[in-house]
């Protein structure tokens, strides 16, 4: 999913943060119309997988209708859908924030065709500088959005800021694994994925930027270091698809 990039490492010749974070808005406004067609082919459809396995995780949160549940760079919107499976009839709306104008439109179409029109709030906005009270949210989820936020410990410190204490956080994310399999998948990631994707969205730099933003991701350990430093405790990963994928959870205090 998109997110904002204020901050990031220059993306095509970019000379500022702002400019960068231009470019990767434009980009994902770019790949909108057949992002979820290229998620689905490119992960061999285990994305659908991944959002119900993170959704299941905080059934014990999204169950209860008085929780306020934020879906960061939520994209076109399939993990806010996954969410949303959980969640009560009368309960608070899910949040679902991007700042990619194009994919978040995208995403209200498909809540609205899937009958979820009234229990979601689309928000267009910079992830790095949520428009949200301090203490407001009970759970923040996000899926393949946050590795696009270049300044991970700023990013981290904003979502502690916006949770409740005792509130969670879930970062589903892609990983690089290690040994034969982490060679293997290096190869498709950084050969065939960027070909097929530019065959099928026209974009020559959206899925090359894929694998640039996965190499720079931290490796789950100096992650999990990342979030308790941030303040939050119970860090853990737990891995999806032999760890080509994973889900990052803790705590507030």
């Amino acid at each position: 999913m998109s997110g904002a990039a204020k901050g990031a490492q220059p993306i095509g010749g970019a000379s500022s943060d702002a400019e960068a974070a231009e470019k990767v808005r434009a980009m994902f406004d770019s790949i909108a119309p057949k992002y979820d067609l290229l998620n689905h082919v490119l992960s061999g459809s285990m994305d659908r997988v991944w959002w119900w396995r993170t959704a299941r995780s905080f059934d014990f949160i999204l169950r209860r209708p008085d929780t306020r549940i934020l879906d960061l760079c939520c994209g076109t919107g399939d993990m806010t859908l996954a969410l949303l499976k959980h969640r009560p009839k009368d309960g608070e709306k899910v949040i679902a924030l991007d700042f990619s104008h194009q994919m978040l439109t995208r995403g209200i179409e498909k809540f609205r065709a899937a009958g979820y029109a009234d229990a979601v709030e689309p928000i267009e906005a910079d992830a790095m500088h949520l428009p949200l009270p301090d203490a407001s949210v009970d759970l923040i989820v996000s899926a393949f959005g946050f590795r696009n936020l270049a300044n991970y410990d700023d990013a981290l410190h904003e979502l502690y800021r916006v949770l409740k204490p005792g509130g969670s956080i879930g970062i589903l994310e892609c990983n690089k694994p290690r040994g034969l399999l982490g060679k293997m998948y290096l190869l498709y990631f950084e050969r065939v994925l960027p070909w097929i994707g530019r065959k099928v969205s026209g974009d020559s730099g959206a899925y090359s930027y894929l694998p640039a933003s996965v190499a720079r991701f931290p490796q789950p350990m100096d992650m999990l270091i990342k979030m308790e430093r941030a303040g939050f405790f119970s860090a853990m990963w737990t891995p999806y698809t032999f760890g080509v994928a994973g889900l990052y959870q803790a705590v507030k205090a």
